[in-house]
């Protein structure tokens, strides 16, 4: 068997630079391979070094945009520090292949899910020939766990799924629901929540 990739993945943070350098001190420690940002990175509280406590460690980062983040700040901030952000994107970390979409039904970054399907379909397409792959979406799929919160999960999300087979799907926004795992179609989904999840494939 070969080596196993760490992630920590985290999502929801809203501009809380604590939480930021909490991760990132814990992604050091426990020696990650690669940070991931599940959307909702900036908000509520502050915008500056959120994504500045990772590249400080020369952590390798992965973004995408929530429902409250844009989609054009979340390109800045991949552009000023040096991240990918992955939405409608893949990257591929040693033999990992990563792809996503971000976005929610509500909020300033809302997607419907004819574009959410699209957007994973477009990501997707770069992963061929991966056989470890792992999505990553800020939205909860639909009739996962997370819908306890009252709030619908996404459907395309769900199809994606059925239809990638990704081993893992890592994703955010209903806050309550951190750190809820389940198993969907094979894969293993999981909302990382704010305080993150050491995650290995």
């Amino acid at each position: 068997m070969g080596k196993r990739f760490k992630i920590l993945a985290a999502a929801d943070i809203h501009g809380d630079s604590k939480i930021a350098r909490k991760l990132a001190a814990r992604a050091e420690k426990e020696k990650v391979d690669l940070v991931v940002l599940c959307g909702d990175v900036v908000g509520f509280v502050e915008t500056k070094d959120l994504i500045k406590p990772f590249k400080d460690r020369n952590q390798k980062v992965l973004i995408l945009p929530g429902n409250w983040d844009s989609f054009a700040t979340t390109d800045f901030l991949a552009q000023f520090y040096g991240v990918k952000n992955i939405h409608g994107y893949s990257a591929q970390f040693e033999n990992v292949g990563f792809f996503g979409a971000g976005g929610a039904d509500i909020g300033p970054s809302r997607v419907s899910e004819q574009e959410m399907m699209k957007t994973l379909e477009k990501a997707h397409s770069g992963l061929r020939g991966i056989e470890k792959k792992v999505m990553l979406t800020h939205m909860h799929p639909a009739g996962s766990k997370s819908e306890f919160s009252g709030f619908a999960g996404s459907k395309a999300i769900r199809k994606a799924i059925k239809k990638f087979k990704p081993d893992l799907l890592l994703h955010g926004h209903i806050h309550e629901a951190g750190g809820f795992e389940e198993t969907i179609y094979g894969t293993k989904v999981i909302n990382v929540g704010r305080k993150g999840m050491i995650v290995e494939i």
